[in-house]
């Protein structure tokens, strides 16, 4: 039984490092997009420059106007804006529900529990888990394999809640919240 456990999660851990390098793969990817893109961008937007102000194409773009002006003419307000890699992390906000996972420093006090469970309601579709002894990064990860979308760790400093750590998964941004004058509800 116990070789059986050992094999799974080695199969569950070559799962994660997959995921990973794949998730790393398409970052990169984009980030290589991001340079023919620019230049898309630029030629469109001297094209654009040369028809407002009544002036001739640059001899350069004369040969791909027809399909440079095609391009602008099927852009809107949302697409003829040059967009990068970063952008990307929160375009697909509010096309799905997020789910949201709120956890707490090791061994919590009671009081940081209870805060916590009130951390959860603020959070529509959030989940309270209880951290155990994991590290930070097996908690991420298992976050990641859970298919959560950000993960919120509730600190405390003697008994009080004093810090909010919320971090948007898979790549990021992080950001930390200091906390002063915590009142609970109850």
């Amino acid at each position: 039984c116990n070789k059986q456990s050992n094999i799974m999660v080695t199969s569950s851990e070559a799962a994660s490092s997959r995921r990973q390098t794949r998730l790393r793969r398409e970052y990169l990817y984009r980030k290589s997009l991001q340079g023919r893109e620019k230049a898309s961008y630029e030629q469109k937007r001297l094209v654009r420059a040369a028809l407002a102000a009544g002036k001739k194409l640059p001899t350069e773009l004369r040969a791909s106007y027809d399909k440079l002006s095609s391009e602008i003419d099927q852009e809107d307000a949302k697409t003829e804006v040059q967009k990068t890699h970063v952008d990307d992390e929160y375009g697909d906000a509010g096309l799905e529900d997020p789910r949201v996972c709120v956890t707490t420093s090791r061994s919590p006090s009671s009081r940081l529990k209870q805060f916590a469970k009130e951390t959860k309601l603020l959070f529509p579709n959030s989940v309270r888990i209880n951290r155990g002894n994991n590290r930070v990064d097996e908690l991420i990860n298992s976050c990641k394999e859970g298919d959560f979308t950000d993960v919120v760790i509730v600190q405390e400093t003697r008994g009080e809640p004093d810090g909010l750590v919320v971090c948007h998964l898979p790549l990021g941004p992080t950001a930390f919240f200091t906390l002063s004058g915590a009142v609970l509800r109850h």
